[in-house]
């Protein structure tokens, strides 16, 4: 993977554990030479992954529509900000430039974009890897329903092999690149 797209909130949410964890993730992402792509942001969780992977010599890619670059939260020092007139376009070029997704603990945009790459993968639109960074447990309600959900007939099992969950981003990152696609296993 050369490029990954981060999910995350623009807040810092309550646990100063996101935060060092947003920190790791661009860290990480930085030292392993691959691109962050992400939503532009300078604020929260955003700010913290991009920051991290910048203060690592890393290239960062922020993605964001005009209106929230005018109520000045786009990060003003990224390698490249690439400006687009609403959030569709936004989370369409996001998608194509990345290699894989991780989500870190965010709000209902950072549900929205993961449920979006989430059922695209389902209908066979990509085959990437797609991560959760559950820190402290942050995402085991949402696999709990996506368990729920296969469980009462809505979705496969083999579903549940769409993502990829792990508390550690070395760990999580071990697992997306074994992640293959049960579209492509034959099944």
């Amino acid at each position: 993977m050369k490029a990954i797209c981060v999910f995350c909130g623009s807040s810092y949410g309550r646990s100063m554990k996101y935060k060092e964890a947003a920190k790791a993730l661009g860290t990480f992402l930085a030292q392993s030479g691959m691109t962050l792509i992400y939503g532009g942001g300078m604020r929260g969780l955003m700010g913290e992954v991009a920051e991290a992977a910048l203060r690592h010599q890393g290239r960062v890619v922020g993605i964001i529509p005009q209106f929230l670059k005018a109520r000045e939260v786009a990060h003003d020092r990224l390698s490249e900000l690439v400006v687009v007139d609403t959030m569709h376009t936004r989370k369409a070029k996001m998608y194509e430039a990345a290699d894989g997704f991780i989500a870190l603990p965010g709000g209902y945009g950072t549900y929205e974009e993961l449920f979006e790459v989430l059922s695209w993968s389902r209908v066979g639109l990509h085959q990437k890897p797609i991560g959760l960074l559950n820190v402290e447990g942050f995402f085991d309600p949402l696999l709990h329903l996506l368990r729920h959900t296969v469980d009462n007939g809505f979705a496969a099992p083999e579903d549940l092999e769409l993502i990829v969950s792990a508390e550690d981003v070395s760990t999580l990152y071990e697992r997306m690149k074994k992640f293959r696609h049960h579209r492509c296993s034959g099944t």
